[in-house]
Protein backbone atom coordinates (compact mmCIF):
# COMPACT_ATOMS: atom_id res chain seq x y z
CA UNK A 1 0.00 0.00 0.00
CA UNK A 2 1.95 3.04 -1.28
CA UNK A 3 1.56 5.91 1.22
CA UNK A 4 1.10 9.36 0.33
CA UNK A 5 2.32 11.63 3.20
CA UNK A 6 1.84 14.94 1.42
CA UNK A 7 -2.12 14.46 1.39
CA UNK A 8 -3.88 14.68 4.77
CA UNK A 9 -4.82 11.24 6.24
CA UNK A 10 -8.16 10.37 4.80
CA UNK A 11 -6.68 10.88 1.28
CA UNK A 12 -3.12 9.12 2.11
CA UNK A 13 -3.41 6.37 0.06
CA UNK A 14 -4.91 5.68 -3.50
CA UNK A 15 -7.76 2.84 -1.85
CA UNK A 16 -8.60 6.03 0.01
CA UNK A 17 -8.97 8.48 -2.60
CA UNK A 18 -11.45 5.73 -4.25
CA UNK A 19 -13.58 5.45 -1.42
CA UNK A 20 -14.02 9.15 -1.23
CA UNK A 21 -14.67 9.23 -4.79
CA UNK A 22 -17.14 6.79 -4.77
CA UNK A 23 -18.87 8.41 -1.99
CA UNK A 24 -19.74 11.72 -3.53
CA UNK A 25 -20.89 9.32 -6.94
CA UNK A 26 -23.31 7.73 -3.71
CA UNK A 27 -24.13 11.41 -2.76
CA UNK A 28 -25.20 12.08 -6.23
CA UNK A 29 -28.10 9.20 -6.10
CA UNK A 30 -29.09 10.68 -2.84
CA UNK A 31 -29.50 13.96 -4.32
CA UNK A 32 -31.67 12.47 -6.89
CA UNK A 33 -33.39 10.36 -4.27
CA UNK A 34 -34.32 13.25 -2.39
CA UNK A 35 -34.98 15.89 -5.11
CA UNK A 36 -37.40 13.03 -6.30
CA UNK A 37 -39.13 13.52 -2.74
CA UNK A 38 -38.97 16.94 -3.18
CA UNK A 39 -40.59 17.31 -6.74
CA UNK A 40 -43.26 15.20 -5.46
CA UNK A 41 -43.95 17.15 -2.87
CA UNK A 42 -44.30 20.25 -4.63
CA UNK A 43 -46.81 18.65 -6.76
CA UNK A 44 -48.85 17.10 -4.19
CA UNK A 45 -48.57 20.12 -0.95
CA UNK A 46 -51.83 21.51 -2.45
CA UNK A 47 -53.77 17.99 -2.53
CA UNK A 48 -55.02 18.45 0.99
CA UNK A 49 -58.34 16.94 0.34
CA UNK A 50 -60.12 17.37 3.34
CA UNK A 51 -57.37 17.14 5.24
CA UNK A 52 -54.94 19.63 6.99
CA UNK A 53 -52.91 21.78 5.79
CA UNK A 54 -48.97 22.53 6.45
CA UNK A 55 -50.17 25.69 8.28
CA UNK A 56 -52.77 23.77 10.29
CA UNK A 57 -50.37 21.16 11.53
CA UNK A 58 -46.67 22.34 11.49
CA UNK A 59 -45.76 24.04 14.62
CA UNK A 60 -42.44 26.73 14.51
CA UNK A 61 -40.69 25.94 18.02
CA UNK A 62 -39.96 21.73 17.47
CA UNK A 63 -38.72 23.15 13.84
CA UNK A 64 -36.48 25.50 15.10
CA UNK A 65 -34.97 23.08 17.85
CA UNK A 66 -34.72 20.43 15.30
CA UNK A 67 -32.71 22.72 12.35
CA UNK A 68 -30.31 24.42 15.52
CA UNK A 69 -29.27 20.73 16.50
CA UNK A 70 -28.94 19.20 13.27
CA UNK A 71 -26.90 22.86 11.98
CA UNK A 72 -24.82 22.52 15.69
CA UNK A 73 -24.02 18.62 14.76
CA UNK A 74 -22.69 19.96 11.60
CA UNK A 75 -20.58 22.32 13.22
CA UNK A 76 -19.31 19.46 16.07
CA UNK A 77 -18.89 16.74 12.60
CA UNK A 78 -16.39 19.47 11.68
CA UNK A 79 -14.62 19.83 14.83
CA UNK A 80 -14.22 16.21 15.10
CA UNK A 81 -12.61 16.05 11.77
CA UNK A 82 -10.29 18.65 12.41
CA UNK A 83 -9.07 17.13 15.31
CA UNK A 84 -8.55 13.96 13.37
CA UNK A 85 -5.95 15.71 11.06
CA UNK A 86 -4.46 17.13 14.19
CA UNK A 87 -4.32 13.43 15.61
CA UNK A 88 -6.04 14.20 19.01
CA UNK A 89 -7.77 11.18 18.89
CA UNK A 90 -9.69 12.10 22.26
CA UNK A 91 -10.77 14.99 21.14
CA UNK A 92 -11.90 13.47 18.07
CA UNK A 93 -14.19 11.07 19.74
CA UNK A 94 -15.60 13.64 21.87
CA UNK A 95 -16.97 15.74 19.16
CA UNK A 96 -18.14 12.64 17.30
CA UNK A 97 -20.31 11.41 20.42
CA UNK A 98 -21.48 15.02 20.57
CA UNK A 99 -22.59 14.73 17.19
CA UNK A 100 -23.70 11.75 17.74
CA UNK A 101 -26.10 12.79 20.56
CA UNK A 102 -26.66 15.90 19.05
CA UNK A 103 -28.67 13.40 16.26
CA UNK A 104 -30.12 11.53 18.65
CA UNK A 105 -31.84 14.98 19.91
CA UNK A 106 -32.60 15.33 16.49
CA UNK A 107 -34.47 12.11 16.03
CA UNK A 108 -36.76 12.34 19.40
CA UNK A 109 -38.05 15.76 18.39
CA UNK A 110 -39.09 14.27 15.05
CA UNK A 111 -40.78 11.12 16.83
CA UNK A 112 -42.82 14.18 18.89
CA UNK A 113 -43.66 15.87 15.51
CA UNK A 114 -44.92 12.52 14.01
CA UNK A 115 -47.04 12.31 17.02
CA UNK A 116 -48.78 15.29 16.83
CA UNK A 117 -49.50 14.78 13.42
CA UNK A 118 -50.74 11.42 14.38
CA UNK A 119 -52.95 13.26 16.59
CA UNK A 120 -54.06 15.99 14.12
CA UNK A 121 -54.73 13.22 11.86
CA UNK A 122 -52.61 14.08 9.33
CA UNK A 123 -51.37 10.06 8.67
CA UNK A 124 -49.85 8.56 5.57
CA UNK A 125 -53.59 8.13 4.18
CA UNK A 126 -55.39 11.60 5.03
CA UNK A 127 -53.91 12.83 1.80
CA UNK A 128 -51.68 13.14 -0.64
CA UNK A 129 -50.23 16.15 0.91
CA UNK A 130 -49.95 14.23 4.25
CA UNK A 131 -48.67 11.21 2.54
CA UNK A 132 -45.64 13.12 0.65
CA UNK A 133 -44.89 14.86 3.67
CA UNK A 134 -44.59 12.28 6.19
CA UNK A 135 -42.45 10.19 3.28
CA UNK A 136 -39.88 13.30 2.92
CA UNK A 137 -39.59 13.32 6.44
CA UNK A 138 -39.49 10.13 6.96
CA UNK A 139 -36.86 9.41 4.48
CA UNK A 140 -34.76 12.19 6.66
CA UNK A 141 -35.00 11.00 9.44
CA UNK A 142 -34.43 7.04 8.50
CA UNK A 143 -30.88 8.48 7.28
CA UNK A 144 -30.26 10.37 10.30
CA UNK A 145 -31.04 6.57 12.31
CA UNK A 146 -28.60 5.11 9.30
CA UNK A 147 -26.30 8.07 10.06
CA UNK A 148 -26.23 7.70 14.11
CA UNK A 149 -25.69 3.62 13.93
CA UNK A 150 -23.00 4.19 11.61
CA UNK A 151 -20.94 6.62 13.52
CA UNK A 152 -21.38 4.78 16.72
CA UNK A 153 -19.48 1.74 14.72
CA UNK A 154 -16.96 4.12 13.45
CA UNK A 155 -15.72 5.28 17.33
CA UNK A 156 -16.05 1.66 18.39
CA UNK A 157 -13.02 1.28 15.28
CA UNK A 158 -11.44 4.42 16.86
CA UNK A 159 -11.10 3.13 20.13
CA UNK A 160 -9.85 0.19 18.93
CA UNK A 161 -7.16 0.98 16.23
CA UNK A 162 -7.09 4.51 16.65
CA UNK A 163 -5.96 6.82 13.70
CA UNK A 164 -5.58 4.94 10.99
CA UNK A 165 -5.55 5.74 7.22
CA UNK A 166 -8.34 2.99 6.92
CA UNK A 167 -10.05 5.28 10.31
CA UNK A 168 -9.30 8.65 8.82
CA UNK A 169 -11.19 7.38 5.81
CA UNK A 170 -14.14 6.36 7.50
CA UNK A 171 -14.71 9.25 9.57
CA UNK A 172 -14.18 11.62 6.35
CA UNK A 173 -16.38 9.71 4.86
CA UNK A 174 -19.06 9.79 7.29
CA UNK A 175 -18.35 13.42 7.83
CA UNK A 176 -19.56 14.17 4.74
CA UNK A 177 -22.63 11.98 4.43
CA UNK A 178 -23.68 13.90 8.27
CA UNK A 179 -23.30 17.45 6.18
CA UNK A 180 -25.42 16.24 3.36
CA UNK A 181 -28.05 15.34 5.47
CA UNK A 182 -27.88 18.90 7.30
CA UNK A 183 -28.03 20.47 3.78
CA UNK A 184 -31.35 18.11 3.22
CA UNK A 185 -32.80 19.36 5.99
CA UNK A 186 -32.21 23.03 5.16
CA UNK A 187 -34.45 22.66 1.86
CA UNK A 188 -36.77 20.82 4.11
CA UNK A 189 -36.95 23.86 6.52
CA UNK A 190 -36.82 26.10 3.91
CA UNK A 191 -39.80 24.82 1.35
CA UNK A 192 -41.84 22.37 3.44
CA UNK A 193 -42.07 24.06 6.99
CA UNK A 194 -41.48 27.56 6.38
CA UNK A 195 -43.49 28.17 3.08
CA UNK A 196 -46.10 25.93 4.83
CA UNK A 197 -46.55 27.99 7.85
CA UNK A 198 -46.60 31.07 5.40
CA UNK A 199 -49.25 29.28 3.18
Amino acid sequence: MKIDNSRPLEYGTLQNRANILGFWIFLGAEIMLFGTLFAGYFTLVDRTGNGPTGAEIFEITPVMLETFILLTSSFTIGLAIHAMRLKRQKVMITFFVITLLLGLGFLSIEIYEFMHYYHVGAGLQTSAFTAILLTTLGTHGAHVTFGIVWGVLIVSQIKKRGITHETTNKSFIFSLYWHFLDVVWIFIFSFVYLKGLVS
